[in-house]
């Protein structure tokens, strides 16, 4: 089948190799922002982590001077620029930036806007933030990307991949070269330093970029809107597991290890739970003969499926986050840029 879509993905090759050699050359324009933003990004279709190194970013940065968040919003029900607020649904901003506020609530600001031009003018009218962070917008061209994080799945890697649509790649490879940082993401505990130089020499770094290596690491506690569980009674609980994102697999695991036992149900990425779904998860987890159970999902889908009143009293999430090696010096290069000339216009 792929060997059938290659010319296909030649053609998209010849479409976004243009665009990209338009603004490279600067014949289609790009706008510059006084105010410093990083682009977290990645050069295929999804599920390269992108949410929890964005979460790891604000954590790194909250305390430094006000941050702004700005993503797309996917598969919002509204459009325009829009500010997550307490009074505001996954609905109006999408399930990710919903994630994000509620970790960090008024701690930062958190936006979204599908024109990435207008949602920055627009932060830096409303709040003018020290420093915006742009979920998902490696592929935007149309303002300049002061500093560029591209991620990359360790079982997935760009280097193995093909454009779309025979593969997973929404621009060229060659065109890593605009990041400052490659990581590679969700890598096993077991990763070599042997194998890290083997995935560096395949990268092919510019003299310029850094390349880190990260893992997902789950939290000691599930919570729930109400309470939480920590992990020294996993053992004796059986879970249903509900899942709409990229990637589950590697949560399956963890939980298989942790929990007495899991049947996992499992949905497309972002995707969009209807009552009916609702019902069905409540059915399968009516079947579980247990009297220690519980519906437990990730910190995004959470967002989606919490308020459903036939659930809700049994539904808990995992919260994650990152992992880097050599933490301190992609800390310090993170901060260095964020402060180096950091009066806003």
């Amino acid at each position: 089948m792929k060997i059938l879509l290659l010319p296909f993905s030649g053609i998209f090759w010849i479409i976004t190799t243009s665009r990209n050699l338009l603004y490279n050359w600067n014949i289609l324009p790009s706008k510059s922002f006084a105010t410093k933003n990083i682009v977290i990004g990645n050069l295929s279709t999804g599920g390269t982590g992108k949410s929890p190194m964005t979460m790891y970013l604000v954590d790194l940065l909250k305390d430094k001077g006000l941050v702004a968040v700005l993503s797309r919003g996917y598969k919002r029900k509204t459009r325009g620029f829009r500010v997550a607020s307490y009074n505001t649904t996954e609905k109006e901003v999408g399930d990710e930036p919903m994630q994000f506020f509620n970790r960090f609530k008024n701690k930062i600001i958190v936006s979204v806007c599908e024109s990435r031009v207008f949602g920055i003018k627009k932060l830096i009218e409303y709040y003018n933030p020290k420093i915006i962070l742009l979920d998902d917008a490696y592929q935007h061209r149309k303002f300049k990307s002061d500093f560029n994080i591209l991620l990359t799945d360790y079982e997935n890697p760009y280097y193995e991949d093909y454009l779309l649509p025979a593969g997973n790649l929404r621009e060229s490879k060659l065109f890593s070269n605009r990041a400052n940082i490659i990581v590679v993401t969700k890598c096993p505990s077991s990763i070599t330093e042997k194998e890290k130089e083997e995935i560096k020499t395949r990268l092919k770094p510019k003299p310029n970029q850094s390349v880190y290596f990260s893992s997902i690491v789950y939290s000691d506690k599930i919570h729930s809107s109400k309470h939480f569980i920590s992990s020294n009674q996993f053992k004796d609980i059986d879970v249903l597991l509900v899942t709409g994102i990229a990637k589950s697999d590697n949560l399956e695991k963890y939980c298989a290890l942790q929990f007495n036992s899991v049947l996992h149900k499992k949905f497309p990425d972002h995707y969009r739970y209807i009552q009916e779904d609702i019902t069905s998860i409540r059915s399968e987890f009516e079947k579980i003969s247990s009297r220690k159970k519980i519906i437990l999902t990730t910190e995004k889908d959470f967002m989606r499926l919490s308020g459903y009143e036939s659930i809700d009293n049994n539904l808990f999430f995992i919260p994650i986050e990152v992992e880097i090696d050599k933490k301190e010096e992609f800390n310090t290069q993170i901060l260095n840029y964020a402060q180096k000339n950091s009066s806003n216009s």
